[in-house]
């Protein structure tokens, strides 16, 4: 049943800053570019497709959704505290993913105004969307007494640097598993209302469709560009991207395992599931996907989860710093090991079918 007692902390009150976890290779990171190489991308061939995109983001169909609604002026305190604490990594992780595609799109923006003009509109429009997405998460944090500090971070957090066609490869798959892990909860949470515990729940379904517009910006971008779809180097960019995109989201999944039972989702199947399908939405824009039927995919992607749980119980240990190294040292190669030959499963060609030679 829920719990509509008044809120124990007044509205309006400050919540309280909440330190921000720690950076890891699976954490969202803050991203940027070489900028002058941007500027001078050639659009032409896909010019057509992106300014209808542009269109559609300047249509802004969502500027009215991100409003709280009542439902949302409750005491959240009847979560059981695992639940809460995990949802708390959930929301936070997702904002700082927000925060940091907004950073690198207003900065984008902002460095091609006078440079290339659609490039410049698009990713300020992009950078709305997603400062919209952080705003609207980091308000669900103070319902539970807790916020970030966004601006700080801005200061605090070290940037890493991305080629243009990283970001590109980079983000595309960012927002299009962004749309499948969204659209999949939301999905769920419909035929399943009784397992919806908080009212975010309900906006995921046109939340993902700004995901999917943005996916679909970075496609026509890449198209745009020959040499990040149609030569050897390509394919094997592809297969990178893919991969670890996918490995980062199985071990963060299974890193907050109790998040996704708590909505009622088997942790697995639904990783599994959002892997699958944009793998095969991945077609669209690459010139191959991996084969994620091998019998070998699923099980290593597994392996590297449990061994990623084992450093992280490692982390937790009070042993000194050089002792948690030693000990972390074989597992990280074991895990390296597994994503290495994950690599190397033969993957799935597509591009033969679009008329371009393997």
């Amino acid at each position: 049943m829920v719990n509509t007692l008044p809120k124990e902390n007044p509205q309006g009150s400050t919540p309280n800053v909440k330190v921000p976890q720690k950076e890891t290779v699976f954490t969202p990171r803050f991203y940027t570019t070489d900028f002058d190489a941007m500027a001078a991308m050639d659009l032409s061939s896909q010019e057509d497709e992106l300014r209808a995109i542009l269109e559609e983001l300047r249509a802004d169909y969502n500027r009215d959704h991100f409003q709280r609604d009542e439902e949302f002026n409750q005491s959240w305190d009847h979560l059981d505290p695992e639940t809460r604490q995990t949802f708390i990594d959930f929301l936070e992780r997702s904002c700082t993913s927000e925060f940091s595609g907004f950073l690198l799109f207003k900065e984008l923006s902002r460095r091609l105004k006078n440079r290339n003009p659609l490039l410049a509109e698009a990713f300020h429009l992009l950078a709305r969307d997603e400062a919209r997405h952080s705003g609207f998460l980091n308000k669900c944090m103070s319902d539970f007494n807790l916020s970030l500090d966004l601006r700080h971070m801005t200061k605090t957090r070290k940037y890493t640097f991305f080629k243009p066609e990283w970001v590109i490869y980079a983000v595309y798959l960012s927002e299009k598993i962004g749309y499948w892990r969204y659209i999949t909860i939301y999905r769920h949470l419909e035929k399943h209302p009784e397992w919806r515990f908080y009212p975010l729940f309900s906006y995921f379904k046109r939340w993902c469709q700004d995901e999917n517009r943005h996916g679909d910006f970075f496609n026509a971008l890449l198209r745009s560009q020959g040499k990040l779809y149609n030569n050897w180097k390509a394919r094997l960019w592809a297969r990178f991207f893919l991969l670890t995109v996918f490995v980062t989201h199985s071990v963060t999944v299974h890193e907050r395992d109790t998040f996704y039972t708590s909505v009622g989702l088997d942790p697995t199947e639904f990783d599994r599931h959002v892997i699958r399908k944009t793998n095969e939405t991945s077609a669209r824009a690459f010139p191959v996907i991996l084969d994620v039927d091998h019998p070998q995919f699923f099980p290593r992607m597994q392996k590297c989860c449990t061994l990623n749980q084992k450093m992280a119980a490692i982390d937790q240990s009070h042993r000194p710093k050089a002792i948690k190294w030693l000990q972390k040292l074989p597992l990280a190669a074991s895990m390296l090991g597994h994503v290495v030959r994950m690599y190397f499963i033969k993957p799935i060609y597509v591009e033969p079918q679009r008329g371009i030679a393997k």
